[in-house]
């Protein structure tokens, strides 16, 4: 009886260990804009959702967008993200900009009619796996829609 115990307790070890190395998977990661909100100066306040898909925790260390709202240029994001995302999850970067009179007018005009805003995000994610040094360039080209958010004045998600 003692022998099948030890059996059974050496076998679930096993199976555990097995399940705990399974393989490494880096996928390519992804940006949205998750909410946009308009200051009373024009400026811009976005929040940028990086998500990671990998199987593994991926350093992060610079976003580069040219941003297109309704079809017209609206400007440059660009930031250095010192950020680590854990395996298949997201994080918000926030980024700040003052945007071309194109896109401020596309902005104003959805908030005005209370309307859907198409966004384009084209652009260079820079990251690599946490516990390795070399990082690479992801292409990322990203079409979303933002729209009015219901009781917050100038804010679109």
């Amino acid at each position: 009886m003692k022998s099948w115990k030890l059996l059974t307790i050496v076998l679930s070890s096993l199976v555990l260990v097995a399940c705990a190395t399974g393989p490494r998977r880096v996928s390519e990661p992804t940006a949205s804009i998750q909410q946009l909100s308009v200051a009373a100066d024009g400026s811009w306040s976005l929040d940028l959702r990086l998500q990671n898909y990998s199987s593994i925790p991926m350093r992060f260390e610079s976003v580069r967008f040219a941003l297109e709202i309704g079809g017209e240029a609206a400007g440059t994001l660009e930031a250095t993200t010192p950020l680590t995302i854990g395996p298949e999850s997201a994080d918000i970067l926030s980024l700040r900009l003052a945007p071309s009179a194109e896109g401020r007018l596309h902005a104003a005009d959805a908030l005005a009619a209370r309307r859907a805003l198409s966004y384009r995000l084209d652009g260079t994610i820079r990251a690599a796996p946490e516990d390795r040094g070399s990082a690479r360039d992801y292409n990322v080209r990203r079409d979303g829609t933002l729209g009015p958010v219901p009781g917050l004045p100038g804010v679109m998600r």
